[in-house]
Order: structure tokens, then sequence, then C-alpha cells
């Protein structure tokens, strides 16, 4: 690990002007970004994509040894091929060069030894430098494929940062799973399906509980008359007076006796995971849903955990 460290705290050396090139070539490129590698550096050549893809750069990979069995035809004028290979000698990658020239396609070598074939025939280099690798026998990609993998990254942030790319951008790309949710999913997505436990200021115990029992929720909310936020109260508050008021006192009580007044609360369309980081900075289970003053609702932790967010 401490090699491989190394390796990488090196690579910041070789963020040069070449590495600049590379972006502004992609960046001005109608195109993809096709990755081509042979054995390990095929493998990072697919997570590269993979990372490209995501974040805002159409990209496609294409193995060394298929591309010149048929699958050259991938590559369209307007494309940037990238090779990656640690020596730059692959004879698969040397075959490939000349077919690539001929077609005429801007190539980005991916390589440590920048006096290699692939080094001297690329129009830019990407200096992935990887002098040792961690087996003691100096042979295994280790070091040499997490400096490439490195280095992918490295261009994929900058390319990035470059395009302007947003959450909503990466929300668009990450539709599935829980970081989908985190990005896109807003409270009007959930509270609709709970119901709106609601008592008047002037409602008693007896009322209250029965409320907060039926709907489930773990709450209700206090209306005005006229339909305005008075307060919320909540199977914690409940406790707490029980502490408070003797038998006789109990009989005697009010919603506007228990409730918790200026409650928090959340629009509609904030975000879920915005609900959630209120609630775990508050303590709290639910949360009342406004909108324009008026009560639409409610959200509760169980809705978040359900959705996978927590």
């Amino acid at each position: 690990m401490e090699q491989e460290a190394e390796t990488i705290r090196r690579l910041t050396q070789h963020i040069d002007e070449d590495f600049i090139a590379c972006v502004e070539k992609i960046l001005a490129s109608t195109g993809r970004v096709v990755v081509t590698g042979i054995g390990k550096s095929a493998l990072i050549a697919q997570k590269m994509v993979a990372t490209f893809n995501s974040t805002g750069t159409p990209a496609l990979y294409m193995h060394a040894a298929d591309a010149i069995h048929g699958d050259l035809g991938m590559i369209q004028p307007r494309d940037v091929v990238m090779a990656l290979s640690k020596s730059g000698e692959t004879s698969e990658i040397k075959v490939l060069i000349p077919l690539l020239k001929r077609m005429n396609v801007p190539l980005i070598g991916m390589v440590s030894n920048r006096n290699s074939y692939l080094g001297t025939h690329a129009d830019l280099i990407l200096h992935a430098h990887a002098p040792q690798e961690a087996d003691p026998l100096n042979l295994a990609p280790t070091s040499s494929t997490t400096a490439a993998l490195a280095m992918g990254d490295a261009l994929a942030i900058c390319l990035l940062e470059a395009r302007g790319f947003t959450h909503q951008d990466f929300a668009r790309f990450h539709p599935g799973g829980a970081l989908g949710k985190k990005l896109y999913l807003k409270v009007c997505d959930i509270f609709p399906s709970n119901p709106v436990p609601a008592v008047t200021p002037a409602a008693g115990l007896k009322e209250i509980i029965l409320e907060i029992t039926s709907k489930r929720l773990g709450a209700t909310a206090v209306l005005n008359p006229d339909q305005s936020l008075a307060g919320i109260i909540t199977d914690g508050d409940l406790r707490r007076m029980l502490n408070r008021y003797d038998g006789d006192s109990l009989l005697h009580l009010k919603a506007s006796d228990i409730m918790t007044a200026r409650p928090t609360v959340i629009a509609p369309d904030a975000y879920a995971v915005s609900a959630l980081h209120l609630m775990q900075e508050r303590a709290i289970s639910q949360l009342l849903v406004i909108e324009n003053d008026t009560l639409k609702g409610f959200i509760h932790l169980h809705d978040l955990i359900r959705e996978g967010l927590v």
C-alpha cells in the first residue's frame, strides 16, 4: 500500500501541459472518448469509461485485441481514442496505432514510459509513471494499474469541473439506488402517501391520543380554526406531559397546553435527504410539510428508511 501510495503521490508531478492539452482536446471533441487496452490495462480502461460516462464525458470501451478484428468500426471521425499501456510496447497496441493514424482520430497515450512506441506515436501523452510495481519481482501490474486508475480519475474530474457538471446532472446519470434517491427524491414524492393527523387547540387528551394512534405517525398537527398551523404534539410531548401533571389536571388539558409551538417544518419541494438531515440534527422522527403556511402532510423517518436513505 505504501508503494502504491508513493506512486500516486509522485504522479502529481506529471499533471503538466500535456495533461491540460488532453483535457482541452476531449472538451473540444463532439464525439466520444474510446478507451482501449489489453490485460490489466483493459480492466482499468473499463473503469475509466464508466467514470467518464457517469460524470458527463461520453465514452466507449474497446478491447485492443478485438479492435483489430472488427471493433475499430465503433470509432467515429469526431471521437478521441485513449490507449493504455504501462510499457507502451504491447504488441496489440503496436498493431493498433497505425490503424488509428490512418483513421485520422486524435490518439492519447497513457503510458509509464514516454520513450516507448506508444509514447512516441501518440498525439498527446498522459504520463502515468510507475517506476516500481508493488510486488517484490517488479512484475505484477499493481502500482502501474493504480497509477493509471488515479490518472484516469484526475482526467474525469477535471473534465467534470470544466463542463460545470452539477448535482442535477449527476442525478440524471445515477437515478438508481440510494445514491440516485439522495440526488433527486423530494419530500413531495413521499408525504402524499401518509395520513394527515390534526386536532384543534381546544382538543382534549383523549381526542389527541386517538388521533395520534389512528394515524400511526407518532404525532399530530395542531391547527387553528382558520387551518393555520399552531403547533405539533408528538408521543414524546405526551410522555413529558404525564410527568408534569397529576391525574385530575390531565382531564382538563387541551392541545394548546401540550403542543410544541413553532415546530420544525419542511417544504414539499425540498430534497428528501434534506429532511433526513433536519431530523438527525433536531433528533426528531417526523416533520410537518408546509407550503404557503398551509399544512400539506407529514414525512416520517420510517419513510426515509424505507427509501434507503438511511
